[in-house]
């Protein structure tokens, strides 16, 4: 394993680059800021989601910060490479939640420092779980924020709570698979083509007299225009999850049945799809085992559907069952914690790759967990995240930035892709020089495989 801060440290032309970028980019980023990285440092930032090229590898994890259309918009001007929506519980034609007890309409947050051994970090603690208003009003929110993406070329992408049966069930119940699936593909698509229309009507989602006049900065990251109309997308990208507080729920207390889930759900979830289908992502829990138990889950959700996901988000927050929050016992959690977690599975998961304990090869990771700076992001690239999707990092305090844009989204950027000792572009350099390649990107790390 490659230990990263043993790496060589950049040249000091290098290095007096950043910090002047650094410095310039806090009132902006650059607008083609795919195309800057690439002309200015040698350094491609392009990732990928759900099989889709995106234009650096950041994205907002499904929450309360993308239940709605306004934070959506905001996310896509930012420069974000995809947004996973707030997790929608399944229901039936006739409006049957069999998870309904994940939909509370409650939502309270408390945003904290929290200390693992040496390591301190943060982490948000909140009462709360999946959407809470009607199937019909995401359904609409779905199609509207597939609409933004479409135009501007980044990935938005569903969250989706369906049954799993618990003690004294056989039967998952298909008919909730089915109904939710079609109708979220069916929102989604009415979305894209809305986009395409308004894409040919208005010049790729907006008049020219109101595009920014200049090509290098903005006061606050704007839509990046593509020099084409995109073309439609055909498979609608969907995150199945396993909720973090699954893990506390009796339904996951036996090791057999969370792994028969994941064996039979990504065939469900195919076989409910409309042609021409989805691209399927299946969000991974940490279940309350040992660590071991997490790589026969992979192994579970690789090798045992007759069709594998297209790729996995690995891994939503840890459970303590006896921390309290708002008079709640039993909480989810992250912090260094969770990354450490995270990062020991994904290369214990890696090994059991190499030794042929896998059948399949591993799909690609959206990897998600205590992602606060581009060093953590790069450690996760280099165990195979293609992307990396934040939730906690977008509730810090402005003082925790240097960033004085008023677009959350944006300031997340700049601190993860511009800090000089924490960003991915610094961090980039130090491996490419490791490497004596004349040029590097982010979809590198995955191939090189260092971590393993």
């Amino acid at each position: 394993m490659l230990f990263l801060d043993a790496l060589p440290e950049p040249a000091p032309d290098f290095r007096q680059r950043l910090e002047e970028d650094f410095e310039r980019f806090r009132d902006g980023l650059p607008l083609a800021l795919d195309d800057f990285a690439r002309e200015r440092y040698g350094i491609d930032l392009h990732g990928e989601y759900a099989g889709r090229s995106i234009r650096n590898p950041f994205g907002k994890a499904s929450g309360q910060l993308s239940l709605n259309v306004r934070q959506v918009q905001r996310d896509v001007e930012a420069g974000l490479g995809f947004v996973v929506l707030k997790t929608v519980i399944a229901q039936d034609a006739a409006g049957r939640q069999s998870m309904a007890e994940w939909a509370i309409p409650e939502t309270r947050m408390r945003v904290e420092r929290f200390r693992s051994g040496d390591e301190e970090g943060w982490t948000v603690t909140w009462k709360g779980r999946g959407w809470s208003e009607t199937f019909e009003a995401y359904c609409t929110f779905l199609r509207e924020a597939a609409e933004i993406g479409a135009a501007s070329g980044a990935v938005i992408a569903p969250s989706v709570k369906y049954h799993l049966p618990g003690a004294g069930e056989i039967a998952f119940r298909e008919e909730e698979y089915r109904f939710t699936t079609r109708a979220l593909q069916e929102a989604w698509a009415a979305g894209t083509r809305d986009a395409g229309y308004r894409i040919q009507d208005t010049g790729y989602g907006i008049p020219d007299a109101d595009r920014p006049a200049s090509r290098t900065s903005h006061p606050v990251s704007s839509i990046q225009y593509p020099a084409s109309p995109p073309s439609e997308p055909s498979l609608m990208p969907l995150e199945k999850d396993f909720s973090p507080t699954l893990a506390g729920d009796q339904r996951s207390d036996e090791r057999e049945r969370i792994l028969g889930w994941l064996r039979r759900v990504p065939d469900l979830i195919r076989a409910a799809a409309d042609p021409p289908g989805v691209a399927l992502g299946v969000k991974m829990m940490n279940a309350r085992f040992e660590p071991e138990f997490q790589v026969e889950m992979l192994r579970a959700v690789v090798d045992g559907p007759s069709s594998p996901p297209d790729f996995l988000d690995y891994a939503n927050r840890l459970f303590d069952p006896q921390r309290e929050f708002e008079g709640k016992t039993g909480v989810a959690y992250g912090g260094p914690a969770l990354s450490a977690r995270n990062l020991h599975c994904l290369a214990l998961a890696g090994q059991a790759v190499q030794e042929g304990r896998f059948q399949r090869p591993m799909p690609p990771i959206s990897a998600t967990g205590d992602i606060l700076t581009g060093k953590r992001a790069m450690e996760y690239g280099l165990l195979g995240a293609t992307s990396c999707q934040m939730h906690t990092l977008f509730q810090l305090p402005d003082t925790e930035f240097a960033s004085r844009v008023r677009n959350k989204a944006a300031t997340v950027l700049h601190h993860l892709i511009f800090h000089p000792g924490s960003g991915l572009l610094y961090w980039l350099e130090r491996l490419r020089l490791q490497l004596g390649r004349e040029r590097i990107g982010w979809m590198d790390l995955a191939a090189l495989g260092v971590g393993t």
